[in-house]
């Protein structure tokens, strides 16, 4: 009976009958495997998207995904929300030391699950086997439809049209922004190899750029550029002018938090990674102090130019500003550093539209493998060209739609915002299951190569707590001054409902249906001809349950109690 069970539900020679167990964390003896170890996604011990992720590769995806749009023009904004020059470097410090603890978090994940790519989705569903697959289900309905590069694409098309002189329209805007999404697409599907060599140069530009206008604002502070008078006056007294308004402080916390978005997505390509935990302590943690040092002497730079009333009263960005202020020998020179600003500020936005592209794929890929999108063997394929074809397709489809049909303003803005108020709340229970993870290793598991400090976990986790606050303080003005014109709160309320749809899915699929259709959910595992492995969901009668759990577990001490309690 057990060999006609296991024969009727493994399907062909294909299908593997095999623990999910993870070096370090899972390590158990042969034959101690239990129900819950069998949910979740297999280990691909081979990558079958190949390992092009170098050192290399780990600096410039990080340094692309994290320098975009927002160091052209953030400065600025941090400064009138704190007042002060001097607030505003710290802000700028503070931003580094939250990131820099958030990735300890996840270097310690990796730490545990060194063979898992995906990120946050494979670590929510290792940090909360309990009620099975329902974190990472949450997470990646949020994630597969509202995490796109639109507003990427948008500032792409628009700072291009600026700097060739070209008319700018609703239509012309769109069309070149979903051009730019659809190339990139193709470029990463086409090969994992060059759409990273692509990613690192651009990477490379844009830091190249941030070095010049560094040395630059250098040169002036030094009194090296005549024409602008007192350099270092901004810096006298740096914290004159502080504001004690609590809107523009929490907002500017917000904003810094933002300007440091894209550190982790390495984390997404882990598998890909020869050598994955020393690469990744090592290289994870210079890229994100590279942009810091960027980010830092780029502020001196502006700061050391451009003067302070004219950055509070101008509503230019900070980079226009600057090389006004550089370039005012004629208006010959001052439009060609204008139009040399504006293809900058594309190309920024381009290397993060395609460093976002490549690691949403993985984590796309890594839904599909853990049995939470419908046909697996779909997602987890990397046929015909060896990289993850149907989660690239889904992104691009998305990122269009999202460019195309919402109208410019406050539809496009709410959508653009709709996704960061959850992605925050699971980045919050991210670290609170870091400590639950500990709490189930037993002492006699081998240490692991990086263990974050408690304190530094647990700043990770009240700084998460103080992010998810944050949208709820109204803005100076009312509850209609925020960025749309509609309550201020509605993209938190609105992220919230995503998440209750979310569940909402998951009872009927994981708990209604099965108790109504006499049948409980369980995972196999399958390898596709291209050697890539994935988990598909079967269907397993309550009467078969016990036997089918008797072939597929080894240990059935372990099955022990009800099954609905242990739902």
């Amino acid at each position: 009976m057990a060999a006609t069970l296991k024969k009727m539900f493994t399907g062909s020679d294909e299908t593997l009958n095999q623990p999910r167990l993870d070096p370090i964390l899972e390590e158990q003896p042969t034959g101690s495997v239990t129900v819950d170890d069998a949910f979740g996604a297999p280990i691909e011990i081979v990558s079958p998207l190949g390992y092009h992720v170098d050192w290399i590769s780990v600096i410039f995806l990080n340094v692309s995904r994290i320098i975009g749009v927002g160091v052209f023009v953030t400065p600025a904004t941090i400064l009138l929300g704190v007042g002060s020059v001097g607030l505003s470097m710290v802000y700028w410090v503070i931003g580094f030391l939250f990131s820099a603890a958030s990735l300890c978090v996840y270097l310690e994940y990796l730490c545990y699950y060194p063979q898992r790519s995906g990120g946050i989705v494979t670590y929510l569903e290792k940090a909360f086997p309990r009620p099975r697959l329902m974190a990472p289900f949450l997470y990646a309905c949020l994630f597969c439809t509202l995490s796109t590069s639109s507003a990427a694409c948008i500032v792409f098309a628009e700072y291009i049209l600026l700097a060739f002189q070209c008319e700018i329209t609703k239509w012309n805007v769109r069309g070149i922004a979903v051009g730019l999404s659809t190339s990139m697409t193709m470029i990463c599907i086409l090969s994992t190899k060059w759409s990273l060599r692509f990613s690192n140069a651009i990477g490379m530009i844009k830091v190249l750029a941030l070095v010049l206008i560094a040395i630059t604002g250098l040169v002036v502070l030094c009194g090296g550029v005549s024409h602008v008078p007192n350099p270092g006056a901004n810096f006298s007294q740096p914290f004159h002018g502080t504001s004690n308004n609590i809107n523009g402080l929490v907002s500017a916390l917000l904003k810094i938090r933002f300007s440091y978005v894209g550190w982790e997505s390495v984390f997404s390509m882990v598998n890909e990674v020869k050598d994955p935990i020393p690469t990744l302590k090592t290289f994870a943690p210079l890229s994100l102090g590279v942009v810091f040092a960027l980010y830092m002497l780029v502020n001196v730079a502006y700061f050391a130019t451009v003067p302070l009333d004219k950055i509070q009263t101008s509503n230019e960005m900070i980079a226009n500003l600057f090389f006004e202020t550089i370039f005012p020998s004629s208006p010959n020179s001052t439009n060609v550093a204008l139009t040399a600003l504006r293809i900058l500020v594309a190309l920024s936005s381009l290397g993060s539209v395609i460093a976002a592209t490549i690691s949403a794929s993985r984590i796309i890929r890594e839904s599909g493998r853990q049995g939470l999108l419908p046909y697996p063997q779909v997602w987890a394929s990397t046929k015909p060209f060896n990289t993850p074809l149907a989660a690239y397709l889904l992104r691009c489809s998305v990122t269009n739609v999202l460019i195309v049909i919402p109208p410019p303003g406050d539809a496009f803005n709410f959508i653009v915002d709709l996704q960061y108020y959850p992605e925050s709340i699971y980045a919050f229970l991210l670290v609170v299951g870091l400590f639950l993870v500990r709490r189930r290793r037993s002492a006699d598991m081998p240490a692991v190569p990086f263990r974050a400090w408690t304190f530094v976990a647990v700043f990770a986790l009240l700084v998460n707590l103080v992010i998810m606050i944050i949208p709820w303080v109204p803005p100076e003005g009312g509850i209609y001054a925020g960025d749309v014109s509609f309550f201020y709160a509605t993209y938190c309320i609105a992220g919230l409902g995503v998440i209750a749809i979310s569940w909402i899915i998951y009872y009927f699929w994981y708990v209604y249906f099965p108790r109504r259709g006499g049948y409980r959910i369980r995972q196999i595992t399958e390898k596709l001809s291209d050697g890539a492995q994935t988990s598909r969901i079967v269907k397993i009668p309550i009467e078969a349950l016990a036997e089918w759990d008797a072939v597929h577990v080894d240990d059935s001490e372990h099955l022990t109690g009800n099954e609905e309690s242990r739902r």
